[in-house]
C-alpha cells in the first residue's frame, strides 16, 4: 500500500547542512530498501498559488490554502506492506527529530 508522507515545519525552522545530508542518507537507504518512491522539498507557501472553482468561475488566491502554525515543506510516497511499516519509516526520516511528519494512506480505490 502507498502511504504519503507530509512533512511541515514552522516558522523558526532552519535547515542545516548536517540535516540535508542525514535527508540524502535516508532516501538512498530507503530506495535501497525499495521503499521510497518518490518526493521533493517544496518551495516556500508564499510561492503558492490556491485555485478554486465557484460557481463556474476560477477563484485564485495567492499562499497555501490554509493558515497553519506549521507549512508543509516536503513530501514522499512510500511502499510499505502495513501502516505500522510506514510509521516506521516516517520514524526513521530525519525531518520527524526537526519538524512534524503525518503518515496518509492513498486511497488506492478512488487512485484509478
Amino acid at each position: 500500500m502507498q502511504y504519503l508522507l507530509i512533512i511541515s515545519h514552522d516558522d523558526f525552522f532552519t535547515p542545516t547542512e548536517t540535516l540535508i545530508r542525514e535527508i540524502g542518507a535516508w532516501n538512498k537507504k530507503m530506495e535501497r530498501r525499495g521503499v521510497r518512491v518518490y518526493g521533493n522539498p517544496l518551495r516556500p507557501p508564499g510561492d503558492a498559488t490556491t485555485v478554486r472553482v465557484r460557481e463556474g468561475k476560477v477563484v485564485l488566491s495567492k499562499g497555501p490554502f490554509a493558515k497553519s502554525k506549521e507549512k508543509m515543506c516536503a513530501y514522499e510516497l512510500i511502499e510499505c506492506s502495513s501502516a505500522e511499516e510506514a510509521i516506521d519509516v516516517a520514524s526513521q526520516h530525519p525531518m520527524a527529530k526537526a519538524a512534524t511528519i503525518e503518515v496518509r494512506p492513498i486511497w488506492n480505490e478512488l487512485a484509478g
